[in-house]
């Protein structure tokens, strides 16, 4: 026995309206398909559902339960048409994005926020990774958006969309002779003990390209994993460290801290988001790359991932 949801919802119209003429008028349908679904509902039930007269068509008491069922599972049904629809709009879904720290502690709040206003039922899933690892995942597909320093070279299997910029500056202890510089050479850099990111951030692997070039060692005082325990280990004279200039100046309100310049070509940095395919994303995920960058759509268009 399989009922039709079709006759089910001209079955209540007809039970609310009273008549047949005024259901077909209100679902967009001839009088006598809609008498016809009612017959064969009716037949496929084996009961009386309607009871007709010259004052209208009212409901038998299995045509008043079965009014009490088919309310439920009608809404029920609308209800998964119109999920349906959000997901197939972009208003709901999910999107899992890899984030550099720098990204996350900088742009990705506000950001994010102004996205989350537009699309309320939108899920965000947000993972912190170092910039080798957020290319890698994305294209992988374990993440649908990257958001990374950039390396430099060509980065296989993904397109590449500008982001924001930021500019590298260098940390030291308060009151240290070094406060009273105002730059600092990579070279000079790395004649000190420094407070490092985790192995594999762009900061670390620029520092260990030059000192490669120069022929000394990076001395790596300790890794961590955020810019907080960077500053806090800094203002304890345990190195000295790099980050963004905004993040540094926050940091040196608070803490025992000076920021000073780096003088070296990749302290200025740009950050980028990172996509298999513009027009493969989930449509939820396409409205938030169009959000972080108004020219996704255009330089899509013209890319196309470099084989690997």
């Amino acid at each position: 026995m399989r009922i039709d949801p079709v006759s089910l919802r001209l079955f209540l119209a007809v039970s609310e309206l009273g008549t047949i003429a005024a259901a077909a008028e209100r679902e967009h349908i001839a009088a006598s398909a809609v008498s016809k679904r009612i017959s064969d509902l009716e037949a496929l039930l084996s009961t009386q559902l309607l009871e007709r007269s010259n004052k209208g068509i009212f409901p038998t008491p299995a045509g008043i339960a079965l009014q009490n069922l088919s309310r439920g599972i009608v809404n029920d049904l609308d209800n998964v048409a119109t999920r349906m629809r959000e997901y197939a709009s972009g208003t709901r879904g999910l999107v899992r994005i890899y984030a550099n720290v720098s990204s996350i502690a900088q742009f990705l709040p506000a950001d994010l926020q102004g996205f989350i206003e537009k699309y309320p039922d939108v899920q965000l899933q947000l993972e912190e990774r170092i910039s080798t690892a957020i290319l890698r995942g994305v294209a992988e597909n374990a993440a649908d958006i990257g958001c990374y320093a950039d390396l430099g070279g060509h980065q296989h299997d993904v397109i590449t969309l500008p982001y924001r910029e930021d500019q590298l500056v260098v940390v030291v202890p308060k009151g240290s002779p070094l406060s009273r510089r105002k730059t600092l050479s990579t070279a000079e850099l790395l004649a000190h003990h420094l407070i490092g990111l985790q192995t594999g951030s762009y900061i670390n692997l620029q520092l260990q390209r030059i000192a490669g070039e120069l022929g000394v060692p990076v001395k790596f005082r300790m890794q961590v994993n955020s810019y907080d325990a960077v500053c806090l280990m800094v203002e304890s004279s345990m190195g000295i460290g790099i980050l963004p200039v905004s993040l540094a100046r926050r940091y040196a309100r608070t803490l025992g801290i000076r920021a000073i310049g780096l003088d070296a070509p990749w302290a200025q940095r740009r950050l980028n988001l990172c996509i298999r395919s513009y027009d493969g994303l989930p449509v939820a995920a396409r409205l938030l790359v169009d959000h972080l960058c108004p020219a996704a759509r255009s330089i899509a268009a013209g890319a196309k991932p470099p084989a690997a």
